[in-house]
């Protein structure tokens, strides 16, 4: 039996900070760039639309809220994604028309109540919207700014590329979330972040190792002058590169494929060759032989069942 090889692609970009309409024309210049490379799966960094809001304190103080943070949090709100609605039609037609994968990180905003999430929505080559994973546990002051998601968005995609899921950021950090994509089966890992510490190579080479899977992890790359000038006050202790991205693909014996990227915009692609996946099982398998369920039980609330997409493959224009 001949095991597929997959051609997958790692966008590392700036997004167009607090401009939904501008940073979804940026979305749509990159899948087409995509595209180019022959990518059939591509990954967007955390919170692309509309930008990680990394620097900015929001005013926060405890016990008390300004017209400030009010003012910075309408701002962020107004330029967050309502996935209902017609928003993202643009990148869905983009989607459509180049016929790849395609998963993207945005801050979502809830349609009932306007709560804003970090999430994770996954996009068919259809251009349909598949689903969203919302990020369990903001870290730190991002808990401001974010409600936290639950098990029901622990989703994994059964594709025609593989198995397909992935946690946000330092969900990466969480051993029982990891687990959860696991026990699924998950064979292509995506690890969408805001962060660019060189630490953060050591984690996903250990989920590559953990998980023997293929683990994709995007960033953003930024600096202070792509912040809008209403917001430059509050970034003036930053450094010039807030995010030098790090961008990286390994593969499930942890090895580089490509990357990391650093200090530039670009798409990283690599071939995923399934044999390798299934030679690294050989001594390690996570779900499998060193798995040990008569010691362990393991149990997540409300984790849906792996979703299969029979996806028609589109003719290309």
């Amino acid at each position: 039996m001949k095991l597929p090889i997959v051609k997958v692609g790692v966008v590392q970009a700036t997004p167009v900070f607090f401009d939904l309409e501008k940073s979804i024309t940026k979305v749509v210049d990159w899948i087409e760039k995509g595209r180019a490379a022959g990518c059939e799966l591509l990954l967007f960094p955390e919170s692309f639309l509309p930008g990680y809001p990394r620097g900015l304190s929001f005013d926060a103080v405890v016990g008390r809220r300004s017209e400030a943070s009010r003012d910075a949090w309408l701002d962020y709100w107004q330029n967050s994604v309502d996935v209902q609605s017609e928003v993202l039609r643009p990148i869905q037609e983009a989607i459509k028309k180049a016929n790849i994968f395609v998963a993207l990180g945005v801050t979502e905003r809830e349609a009932v109540g306007g709560s804003l999430y970090c999430s994770l929505l996954y996009f068919a080559p259809d251009g349909q919207l598949l689903g969203s994973h919302r990020k369990l546990k903001p870290t730190g002051l991002e808990r401001y700014l974010w409600a936290e998601g639950d098990g029901s968005s622990l989703h994994t995609y059964d594709t025609p590329l593989g198995k397909v899921g992935g946690l946000i950021c330092w969900e990466n950090y969480m051993p029982l979330a990891r687990m959860a994509l696991y026990q699924k089966g998950v064979e292509i890992y995506l690890a969408p972040t805001a962060d660019a510490r060189p630490s953060w190579q050591s984690t996903m080479q250990h989920i590559a190792l953990e998980g023997r899977c293929f683990v994709l992890a995007a960033n953003q790359f930024v600096r202070k002058d792509d912040y809008p000038e209403r917001y430059q006050d509050g970034i003036r202790d930053e450094p010039e590169v807030m995010s030098a991205g790090g961008s990286v693909i390994y593969s499930p014996m942890g090895e580089v494929l490509a990357g990391p990227l650093w200090n530039v915009e670009g798409v990283l692609t690599a071939d995923l060759d399934f044999s390798l996946l299934a030679k690294s099982k050989l001594d390690f398998d996570v779900v499998g032989h060193y798995a040990r369920p008569d010691v362990f039980k393991f149990e997540v609330v409300n984790q849906p069942e792996t979703v299969r997409i029979n996806q028609t493959v589109l003719s290309l224009e």
